[in-house]
């Protein structure tokens, strides 16, 4: 069984994506901020991590670099429902960036189950080509 840590701070974000990925054969392990996020890294393996990148106390992108140092190989999809008060000004693409400090994929909210379990399956094969790949390659 395939296993999936989620830190969001949000209780019904985190609520609806363990029903929902848990239905479809996962183990989903949930961290409701970046301390119980990395506490739990520490103590169990995973195979993929959903992260928040807006969390209290592990503010803006602090946690998709950390997450990424701590366990470089478990794929990790970076999701903000960030709004902006002033849709006319330029604003930083969050995901984007989010992916420079080491996401596989974004995930921008509010999202749709469907689409929450294609980039699941899509990075868990990714990473089962690439650990393949290196297997076969020793």
């Amino acid at each position: 069984m395939r296993r999936i840590l989620v830190v969001d701070d949000d209780p019904m974000v985190c609520a609806a994506i363990e029903i929902y990925l848990e239905r479809h054969g996962f183990d989903v392990t949930i961290a409701d901020g970046g301390d119980a996020g990395l506490r739990a890294l520490e103590d169990a393996g995973f195979d993929l991590m959903l992260v928040d990148i807006f969390m209290p106390h592990m503010r803006g992108f602090e946690s998709i670099r950390i997450f990424h140092e701590r366990a470089p190989t478990i794929p990790l999809i970076a999701m903000s429902g960030y709004a902006f008060a002033n849709l006319d000004s330029p604003a930083p693409d969050f995901l984007r960036m989010a992916l420079e400090l080491g996401a596989a994929r974004c995930l921008r909210k509010p999202f749709t189950p469907g689409a929450l379990l294609a980039l699941v399956n899509e990075c868990l094969a990714e990473a089962r080509s690439r650990f393949s790949g290196v297997v076969q390659s020793n």
